[in-house]
């Protein structure tokens, strides 16, 4: 059985590891988001620790920031067992808003499917 939980464990909350990520990592892009990937090894033993960011530019007010960040972090944890449940590897995720017009669950999750579906976890390795 899928487990659709998103525990602490799987939150990327090293700033080591954010820079990293953003330094070392590569991209993939399906609008309005933007996936920074590293393979890495990470400090819980799971496949995948995730971040999520939106800009303070973009959106000045923190409660709209917040609320992005929330629908980002549903639709991640509604995806996420379909693509890491026999991935070789550990990765750190960071996904980032670029949009500038506040989203509804439907577009953020069209669009979390899309960047997974990108993302193939061998290639990645390849990458290093």
């Amino acid at each position: 059985m899928a487990s659709f939980r998103f525990p602490k464990r799987e939150k990327l909350s090293r700033q080591k590891l954010w820079e990293e990520v953003f330094s070392k990592g590569a991209t993939i892009k399906a609008y309005p988001l933007l996936l920074y990937y590293l393979q890495s090894p990470l400090p819980e033993p799971v496949p995948v620790q995730a971040g999520f960011a939106v800009s303070k530019r973009n959106f000045r007010r923190a409660v709209h920031r917040n609320r992005i960040k929330r629908l980002m972090r549903e639709a991640f944890r509604l995806e996420k067992p379909g693509f890491f449940n026999n991935t070789e590897g550990s990765f750190a995720f960071v996904f980032l808003y670029i949009g500038r017009e506040l989203p509804d669950f439907d577009t953020i999750s069209r669009a979390t499917h899309t960047l997974l579906t990108k993302f193939n976890p061998h290639e990645a390795a390849a990458e290093d």
